[in-house]
């Protein structure tokens, strides 16, 4: 079993580095005690980065996936490298700090622009990707191109004026009595889910994910919004672009 340690809090997510134990060995890949490298799932892609044995050999992680209870982190390195490991040998993982900012901005942005598509015009997210730069959302109704406008003044309005976003657990029975109904998204929550990992922008949003996300709005940057396109009846798609792929970004 692979402890999380990307969920605990929101400044869990800001955590470049770290040192943990192997204790599997699948081929060309670890698998750690601990880990801060997000596995794909939820339409957020995985972490990249390094895996350190000693201060010379590094192994590059260059793909990160969850198996049931376990996280196998891909790696690349030296022939022979992953040899000199054993169960119960320590690293240290080093994260892409790059692409693990821009998946943060990408995904509390998606969580921004689906509370604001559901708040002026009654459309659930039925899904979420996101990808480089960019991200999409499957609608479950139609949306125009005259909606652009003001949705792109509510993404711009939460940069100039940030919002503060928190991370906070509740008891699954107490989701089962208030499942927030009335929130953006319809991925439906897994049974097994409890405690439920609520993350919230502040008189925004307030929805279960698992992903990562930034401490305030102000750290999205300028975002461009994209017309939206049919997918048959009843849905719609949506996307956006980070117009700063880069910005300068808080330190962890």
């Amino acid at each position: 079993m692979t402890e999380l340690a990307y969920l605990a809090d929101l400044p869990s997510a800001y955590v470049r580095s770290f040192r943990a134990r192997v204790t599997a060995l699948p081929p060309g890949a670890l698998v750690l005690d601990r880990t801060y490298f997000y596995p794909t799932g939820g339409g957020q892609p995985a972490d990249h980065g390094q895996i350190s044995l000693d201060e010379r050999t590094q192994l590059a992680v260059v793909d990160v996936t969850k198996s049931g209870p376990t996280v196998v982190h891909r790696v690349q390195g030296p022939p022979g490298a992953l040899r000199r490991l054993g169960i119960g040998s320590e690293i240290e993982g080093t994260l892409d700090w790059e692409r693990r900012h821009r998946h943060m901005r990408l995904h509390t942005a998606q969580h921004l622009l689906s509370a604001r598509i559901y708040a002026r015009y009654g459309r659930k997210t039925r899904r979420a990707e996101l990808a480089g730069v960019s991200a999409t959302l499957d609608l479950d109704g139609s949306l125009g191109t005259e909606t652009v406008p003001a949705l792109a003044g509510d993404l711009a309005e939460a940069f100039v004026h940030p919002r503060p976003v928190q991370v906070r657990f509740v008891p699954r029975a107490e989701w089962d009595r208030n499942p927030m109904s009335e929130r953006s998204g319809l991925v439906p929550l897994p049974r097994q889910v409890d405690p439920v990992r609520i993350v919230e922008i502040e008189a925004t949003d307030a929805c279960p994910c698992g992903g990562t996300h930034v401490r305030s709005t102000g750290e999205l940057g300028k975002i461009l919004l994209h017309d939206p396109i049919a997918l048959g009846p009843g849905a719609s798609r949506i996307g956006f672009t980070l117009a700063e792929p880069s910005p300068s970004s808080p330190s962890g």
